[in-house]
């Protein structure tokens, strides 16, 4: 069962754990196989369009949330009976936190200093 479905074609940030230190990414969500999230972001580089894609594996994921996007925001124009509730917004945070398995960062115990 994709346990990150709910954010799919939403432009995500996502902080996850790559050895002992932890990664921000953002991109559009767009795929969930089950065991990984995939994101993707669209750049352009020396005139020629680019993409990026990464996929990281639900046991490295620490964080995810959904991100505003400026560009939509300067171009619309939200009324307030068009504006989102935010105790589904909330809902959605929640079931994603939950479904990462209440992944936490650990404190780093201070090594002992060499001479």
């Amino acid at each position: 069962m994709a346990r990150y479905s709910a954010f799919l074609g939403r432009s995500v940030e996502v902080q996850y754990r790559a050895g002992d230190i932890c990664l921000p990414a953002s991109g559009t969500f767009v795929g969930d196989s089950g065991r990984s999230i995939f994101l993707e972001q669209h750049y352009e580089q020396h005139g020629q369009p680019k993409n990026f894609r990464w996929e990281i594996p639900y046991q490295c994921i620490v964080r995810l949330e959904e991100i505003e996007v400026f560009e939509k925001l300067a171009s619309l124009h939200v009324t307030q009976a068009d504006a989102v509730d935010p105790s589904s917004e909330r809902s959605l945070q929640a079931s994603a936190a939950h479904a990462s398995g209440g992944a936490a960062l650990l404190p780093m115990t201070q090594r002992p200093k060499t001479a």
